[in-house]
């Protein structure tokens, strides 16, 4: 499921679980249009492996970033305490973006 927030800085989404759970925060967009056009975009490369980005904090704790076609942060995901943790949290993200219509 994705929820859309308008906030100061301009407009979010937010990819939620079934459950509820923020699976994703986008990073802050300045117009309705260009949110739309990003998640349109970003579903149609779902398939591609290069849209998700992995890292680790100096904590050693795990997360992702969801990326644009050319390369630019689109959002990122909560902290996870595992490797494993983060993978699922991507497959979870995948499987709310494709089971989603469009707002």
């Amino acid at each position: 499921m994705i929820e859309i927030k308008k906030e100061k800085d301009g407009f979010h989404f937010v990819v939620r679980s079934n459950q509820g759970h923020a699976l994703l925060q986008s990073v802050a967009f300045p117009t309705r249009e260009e949110l739309d056009a990003c998640i349109t975009e970003t579903c149609l490369r779902l398939g591609n492996p290069a849209c998700f980005e992995r890292m680790t904090n100096h904590n050693g704790k795990f997360r992702f970033s969801l990326k644009s076609s050319r390369g630019k942060t689109l959002g990122y995901s909560a902290l996870y305490r595992s490797e494993a943790g983060m993978e699922n949290g991507i497959k979870n993200t995948l499987l709310a973006l494709t089971r989603t219509d469009l707002p």
